[in-house]
């Protein structure tokens, strides 16, 4: 195996503090910075969002996965299992349904670590007990299988049972730090256990799960329980892509092969120089890659990693931080293929993102990594759920025409209750559940506030509390609880979209040192000093590379971190926005709505009417002619893209055309 290891450690599970999050580097990984070891959302939108996430979307959960016989396929095999007698058969149509269960699971752990609920907690023990009770003897774990469906380990393409046992693993871990409880975890271990006695050169297989996910729950597993062996299984799995092992890959109930590129088995990580394929699968692997990074320092690793991001984020990102533009295969495009109307944009593709800067960011120290997570946050992400917390998109196109032809079933551009292939719900719970992880961290000098939500955070000795009405204004007030004697640097992240600031120490003017990204302000603090921060956000109008086709000649609306579109219902009579063009000399205005879609801040603008077509014309002309006049000035109305398809069906568009002027 190449990757290298540290010298092994084991021993018991090792108990953190509740709110420890899902990323934990050992004290000897080779990681720049550490999660923060306090990290509270206390107030403000995140909080809200966090809430209905809460009260709402989790708290539904069990419902969901009932109605859905998630559930009933884990009774099933628990039944199998204590009594042998025939095969109940499997209820659903993915082999890989376990895996809802176990991030719901995992988005519960997380939402108890935040907050005691007697009777969500009732609900986790049911489940755990449910999941036990329906593990093999020998560890293995994966309803589909157990009930007939299939031969274990056969259809690593399709099967997905690494996947599953990924998911397992990180709802344990989320489980053991939450509750300090080891049930679930020793699940976890015991399937564990049982992948490493079948995976391997000169084992039973030799080979690679068609979705990554276990490697960086391996990676999470070893960090919790201190078992060398999870590392090196982890390094195995990464090791062992990328020659061509999955390259047939037509398993069951699929009638062509997508190629090794869909599977990231065309070339080992550290020789790949673009990020190809389904694009949940290739996020996933490179998270996984980073926690192996940062635990081995393998720098060819880390050199691969960083250019592999950079080519997303050049080449194959959505202004709104989504990726993957492809319907078929949801899957990563050719460089700068992305189509606003047809963008694929998987809910589950922006959270895999964030996951993957997220410790990029840690692994480096740079801010353009939570950069793009906070981009990817409130927008990519969060337009994949509904402000109410029941509705969901798998998809989140940039442009929705009045009249869509669109794919039935999970690829509508509707919101809707659940999804057949129900990834995305019980994934979002459990990024909005665990979210006060991606907030700050710390180093040996001090703490670094990468996203900016009321709250109180610390790492080391230096304790922050943190007031804002962050998006929606620019001010962010920092008071520091706790702080030694010594100098601490406190490093404020400066946003990438920002082009004016101001910085105070207890009112008065400070500098700091603008470094990577970040405002490093360094002082013997004390408690009670408060930082002030003021980020201009004046809405602003964005264009994009000459090199994407599909947008060429349009801008954007932008404020602060978030994209804003024009949704047919707030314009001048139901006006659809596919028939406007906007002046980009005119100003923008910003309004304070607290009566509109939970309240936000709206950006007006103005713009020209397009000319109605010719009934049955043909819609081409020479080169040279002079295009009809407008029929008529208008003013038009944005809201921030995440609150989109939240009224009545209507029409949508994030890039608008830019109006020609005489």
């Amino acid at each position: 195996m190449e990757t290298p290891l540290n010298p092994a450690r084991s021993g018991p599970a090792r108990s953190g503090p509740a709110h420890s999050g899902p990323v934990r580097p050992t004290p000897d990984a080779v990681t720049t910075l550490h999660p923060a070891t306090l990290a509270r959302i206390e107030g403000g939108f995140w909080a809200e969002r966090r809430r209905v996430n809460a009260d709402v979307s989790v708290a539904d959960g069990p419902e969901r996965l009932e109605a859905a016989e998630n559930l009933a396929n884990f009774r099933a095999a628990a039944v199998l299992r204590t009594t042998g007698d025939g095969l109940p058969g499997f209820s659903g149509d993915f082999q890989f349904q376990d895996s809802d269960v176990y991030k719901w699971l995992e988005a519960a752990s997380w939402q108890l670590a935040d907050a005691p609920d007697p009777a969500l907690a009732d609900e986790v023990r049911a489940v755990v007990a449910l999941v036990a009770s329906a593990q093999r003897e020998d560890g293995y774990l994966q309803t589909y299988y157990q009930l007939g469906a299939g031969e274990p380990w056969t259809e690593l393409g399709w099967g997905h049972e690494l996947y599953c046992a990924g998911h397992l693993m990180q709802a344990a871990v989320a489980h053991h730090r939450a509750t300090g409880s080891r049930r679930l975890l020793d699940v976890a271990c015991r399937f564990a256990d049982h992948i490493d006695s079948v995976f391997g050169p000169g084992k039973e297989r030799d080979g690679v799960c068609g979705h990554p996910e276990v490697e960086t729950a391996l990676v999470e597993l070893y960090r919790t329980t201190g078992e060398p062996r999870y590392l090196s299984l982890a390094g195995y799995f990464l090791d062992r892509r990328g020659h061509g092992t999955l390259a047939a890959g037509a398993d069951r109930g699929h009638d062509r092969d997508p190629g090794p590129a869909y599977w990231q088995d065309h070339l080992p990580v550290r020789e790949a120089d673009e990020v190809t394929g389904h694009a949940v699968r290739q996020l996933y692997l490179l998270a996984g890659a980073a926690d192996l990074a940062a635990e081995t320092g393998d720098p060819r690793l880390r050199a691969a990693l960083e250019r592999l991001w950079q080519d997303m984020v050049a080449t194959k990102t959505y202004l709104t931080g989504a990726v993957g533009s492809r319907h078929d295969w949801e899957s990563f495009d050719d460089a700068h293929e992305l189509p606003a109307d047809r963008a694929y944009a998987e809910t589950c593709a922006a959270i895999a993102s964030v996951h993957f800067s997220w410790r990029m960011a840690l692994l480096t120290g740079e801010a353009r990594y939570s950069d793009l997570v906070e981009r990817t946050l409130f927008n990519g992400f969060l337009g994949g759920v509904g402000l109410d917390g029941h509705t969901w998109l798998y998809i989140n196109p940039l442009h929705l025409r009045a009249r869509p032809q669109m794919r039935p079933g999970d690829q509508t551009a509707h919101r809707t209750p659940w999804f057949r292939c129900a990834c995305c719900p019980p994934n979002v719970m459990r990024l909005l559940a665990s979210l006060p992880h991606y907030v700050a961290s710390s180093d040996a000098n001090g703490l670094q506030l990468h996203q900016y939500a009321t709250g109180t955070y610390g790492g080391g000795d230096l304790t922050v509390g943190v007031s804002t009405e962050y998006p929606w204004h620019g001010t962010v007030t920092v008071t520091v609880q706790e702080a030694p004697e010594a100098e601490r640097t406190l490093s404020l992240r400066l946003p990438a979209w920002c082009t004016d600031h101001t910085l105070t120490v207890d009112g008065t003017p400070a500098e700091a040192r603008v470094e990577d990204g970040w405002l490093r302000l360094t002082r013997a603090f004390a408690p009670g000093d408060t930082v002030r921060l003021a980020l201009a956000m004046p809405p602003r109008l964005t264009a994009p590379s000459p090199r994407v086709d599909a947008v060429r000649g349009c801008v954007a609306i932008e404020r602060g971190p978030l994209v804003y579109c024009l949704e047919q219902t707030d314009q001048p009579d139901g006006l659809d926005p596919d028939g406007v063009a906007l002046d980009p000399f005119a100003p923008l205005a910003e309004q304070d709505r607290p009566d509109l879609l939970g309240g936000i801040v709206t950006v007006a603008a103005s713009g020209d009417r397009l000319p109605a077509p010719d009934a049955g014309g043909w819609p081409y002309a020479p080169h040279g002619t002079r295009p009809r006049r407008p029929d008529g000035s208008v003013e038009l109305t944005a809201i921030p893209y995440y609150a989109w398809a939240n009224r009545e069906p209507g029409a949508m568009r994030v890039w608008i055309p830019v109006a020609g002027r005489d």
